[in-house]
């Protein structure tokens, strides 16, 4: 199957009034996070039934498709390497060609798809630790949604170290990936995500502990998810009875509440 063929295929099924409501959702305008990406309007089980038909399509072919303009085709190219990644494929060079084209894997959803699979089942630690010091935020997501897959093998430490070092970002699509992670980690081994809220919930970002406590019952969480309230004594007399530790510490601190984020 050409490039031309498998474009040919995916811009005959898309709708025009999808690809408008995926240029709002995916946050294209000027100024946004995903400004200036094109959708052709394709629905995720088509593009996951193409990336099924097109899995045996040669490398040096999947990367040109990864380097379109339409997003619905650096999907379907993420996709592809997934299949690939999982049937055997050449992983050394599915990784390269998956790195060196992290600026065409700029969505949440792109990042989200691939990264578990290729980067998390192949990576190590010291490449998790340089994305998650990249400028790109999509390689500081990469980073934290990479260690899902580790977290599947019930190793949590990856995820813990990337959240550590993740903790001061200033992107929310940083906060809530980070803190999915933590909640992710919590379904297997909820105090080893509680002794990381112990140490952090205080002054994380209140969007990243609303994601991660979002499964606690709601007597172990702290009030209202300390949304609006991370300063000292209000949350120290919120959390005392569930969290000791954060109250502790939160009682000797000044933090001021951070701005609501979307």
């Amino acid at each position: 199957m050409t490039l031309a063929e498998i474009r040919r295929n995916l811009r005959s099924l898309g709708s025009s009034a999808r690809a408008e409501v995926s240029q709002r959702y995916f946050k294209t305008g000027k100024g946004e996070y995903g400004e200036g990406d094109r959708f052709l309007g394709l629905d995720a089980a088509t593009m996951h039934s193409l990336s099924k038909q097109y899995r045996e399509t040669p490398l040096p072919v999947v990367g040109q498709l990864l380097h379109s303009p339409w997003h619905e085709e650096r999907l379907v190219a993420l996709l592809i390497l997934v299949r690939q990644f999982a049937k055997g494929g050449d992983r050394d060079a599915i990784l390269a060609l998956y790195l060196a084209n992290t600026d065409r894997i700029n969505n949440w959803d792109l990042v989200d798809c691939s990264a578990p699979q290729i980067v998390g089942a192949h990576a190590s630690s010291e490449l998790l630790q340089k994305l998650a010091r990249s400028k790109s935020v999509w390689e500081r997501r990469i980073a934290i949604m990479a260690t899902q897959h580790l977290i599947r093998e019930n190793n949590f430490e990856p995820t813990l170290a990337i959240a550590g070092m993740l903790l001061d970002d200033q992107h929310d699509l940083i906060h809530k990936a980070v803190g999915w992670m933590l909640r992710e980690v919590g379904k297997r081994d909820v105090a080893a995500e509680k002794r990381f809220l112990d140490a952090h919930a205080a002054t994380m970002p209140r969007t990243m502990l609303r994601y991660a406590i979002e499964r606690f019952p709601e007597r172990e969480r702290p009030s209202s998810t300390a949304c609006a309230v991370r300063a000292s004594t209000t949350w120290a007399s919120r959390c005392a009875g569930c969290w000791p530790a954060v109250a502790s510490r939160a009682a000797t601190r000044s933090v001021a509440p951070s701005p609501a984020k979307n």
